[in-house]
């Protein structure tokens, strides 16, 4: 089991991209959240087996029809007690 923290830079939001976040996570198995920043960006943490976390990040290059990803920040986290996947509050 890993976790990641992702950093999505682009025009992310008012795309639906928490939305399809949460289903395409929950689709793959995995735990974690995802939440707009004020800063323009969406930041995501997606725990579980490595290989659906990696194609969690490759699948979230594109996103959504609507978005225009430029690029992704990913950086390892500590694995939690987390269940399920949510979208959260904008931060």
């Amino acid at each position: 089991m890993i976790a990641r923290r992702l950093e999505i830079n682009g025009r992310v939001q008012g795309v639906f991209y928490r939305d399809w976040t949460v289903k395409s996570a929950r689709e793959l198995g995995l735990a974690g959240w995802v939440r707009n920043r004020l800063d323009g960006t969406v930041e995501a943490v997606v725990q579980g087996d490595a290989d659906a976390v990696e194609r969690m990040i490759a699948l979230a290059q594109n996103g959504p029809p609507a978005a225009n990803v430029d690029r992704i920040d990913v950086a390892e986290t500590t694995v939690g007690a987390i269940t399920g996947f949510e979208k959260r509050s904008t931060r």
